[in-house]
């Protein structure tokens, strides 16, 4: 079979590459590498935008804090003894149990477009990090009709709720700063969803030409 190969505009990269940093900071403490990585961002802080701002918080935080010291952090916010403070599933936010009518759709909508779940990861597929890490990817990867269909579907009724609420949990320091960022973020996504689905034709899935493979991906949460 031929491969289609797609062109990632600028703009497409940056925002899967948000994803995949969202994914990772909310999938467990930050290592070293990655609050060093954050602390030397280079930032226009003449840009007032609430997105630049949140870039602003990150980097300051990042530059605060050792990844052993957010072990702790992420432990009380994600993990808890017995639950955290924060139930980071789209089920919960959704219906308000977990494993829950949701999940069974989203676990139905993975196996269609090809993504597997690796055998040693214990979290429910809705996990957040998960589904950033599955949005970054299609949208590098498939055609936007797919990425509004599962956006819509899995996230965007309830992942402005996640970010609010995160910011607010009493463990959260760094994470307050995460929180602010994918909050600025997932605002710039509902408009970039919003101008998607006004430019995407009344007759889609698309046509043949526009269906590309899904490439096989493991899910980590």
């Amino acid at each position: 079979m031929t491969e289609l190969v797609r062109e990632v505009s600028e703009n497409d990269q940056l925002r899967a590459d948000i994803y995949q940093l969202l994914a990772a900071l909310l999938r467990r403490q930050p290592s070293s590498e990655l609050l060093q990585f954050l602390a030397g961002l280079e930032i226009d802080a003449n840009d007032g935008s609430d997105m630049t701002k949140a870039w602003v918080g990150l980097k300051l935080a990042a530059e605060q804090f050792t990844s052993e010291q957010l072990e702790d952090e992420y432990f009380n916010i994600f993990l808890g003894v017995g639950s955290g403070e924060i139930l980071p599933y789209g089920s919960w936010f959704m219906t308000g149990s977990l494993m829950d009518k949701p999940l069974a759709l989203l676990r139905t909508d993975l196996m269609q477009l090809g993504f597997e779940r690796e055998e040693e990861v214990k979290e429910p597929e809705d996990h957040v990090a998960a589904l950033c890490e599955v949005m970054g990817t299609l949208i590098l990867e498939a055609p936007g009709y797919r990425q509004l269909a599962f956006y819509q579907r899995h996230m965007g009724s309830w992942i402005a709720r996640f970010c609010e609420t995160l910011a607010k949990t009493p463990s959260a320091a760094f994470y307050a700063t995460v929180a602010e960022l994918a909050k600025a973020f997932f605002v710039i996504e509902a408009n970039e969803f919003e101008q998607l689905s006004l430019n995407i034709p009344v007759n889609c899935p698309g046509s043949e030409e526009e269906k590309i493979e899904p490439s096989t991906n493991e899910l980590a949460s």
